[in-house]
């Protein structure tokens, strides 16, 4: 595992590229990103077990990123982690580039399958982990999910499927930033009791604070969590984290950064436009 020093630089470079390449390619969905920089850092900085110079061995940790149009920081962390060269960011997004504005896995080593239509990734990682346990593989599989999706009921079919089939190796991560696209989770379809309604369905919870990189850390590190049964992980988060302006509000799921926006995010984040 990386020193807490590095993970928190890798952040900090992911949100960098996140903000460049929303403002290169005239996007949208920076705020979705910039909330889970700590928990791709992690991942990526130690917990999972991957190799960028051998992408698809058979042994390898899944990632599924379910809410896909974050993937700004999905890209970024896996060109900082050389499964790409860090070049491939400057064409994010736009005609004849390599990366399109939802996640891709045709030509994007790093990337185990294409997400974007929300409600989809878990299953599919569920999937994931029932081949693993039936293969008898001891790779697990990771899925990040928005805290908007939940409102999906394919989410919660699988949600019933895991335990049922005593999947441990699958782990579940809830970028709960309380904010979805129309609104604030609360105004649009509550959530809670989140934890309660995870725990019903027979999974082992913990909750963290989705920017601490020591709880990400000693929750990530501890998977599986409970013999038999899978791990959600419900992670605090802020929308926009890491831009003042940006932060919590929901302009920014949508909203580029551009003019002095663009240079006011990138000054905080410890960057020169």
């Amino acid at each position: 595992m990386k020193p807490k020093e590095e993970l928190a630089e890798l952040a900090r470079r992911i949100r960098v590229h996140a903000v460049k390449m929303a403002n290169r390619a005239g996007s949208c969905h920076v705020g979705s990103s910039l909330s889970m920089a700590e928990i791709l850092s992690v991942l990526y900085g130690g917990v999972m077990n991957v190799d960028p110079t051998h992408p698809e061995a058979p042994n390898r940790d899944r990632f599924v990123l379910s809410k896909g149009h974050a993937c700004g920081a999905l890209y970024s962390v896996l060109a900082e982690s050389g499964f790409f060269p860090l070049e491939w960011l400057e064409s994010f997004f736009q005609n004849g580039g390599r990366l399109p504005g939802h996640a891709t896995a045709k030509g994007i080593p790093g990337i185990e399958v294409s997400t974007g239509s929300l409600g989809h990734g878990l299953p599919i990682a569920v999937g994931m982990a029932l081949t693993a346990k039936r293969d008898q593989q001891p790779y697990r599989v990771f899925c990040v999910l928005s805290d908007g999706e939940c409102d999906e009921g394919s989410n919660w079919e699988a949600a019933m499927f895991a335990p049922h089939h005593q999947l441990d190796n699958l782990v579940a991560i809830i970028d709960y930033n309380k904010i979805q696209s129309l609104g604030h989770v609360d105004e649009v379809l509550p959530l809670e009791p989140f934890t309660d309604k995870w725990q019903a369905f027979g999974w082992q919870v913990v909750e963290v604070d989705g920017h601490s990189i020591d709880q990400l850390t000693t929750t990530l590190q501890a998977v599986p969590t409970t013999q038999g049964k899978p791990t959600c992980v419900i992670a605090h988060t802020v929308k926009g984290k890491g831009v003042d302006f940006m932060e919590d509000q929901l302009l920014w799921h949508y909203r580029t950064p551009r003019g002095e926006e663009y240079t006011a995010a990138l000054e905080q984040l410890g960057e020169v436009a």
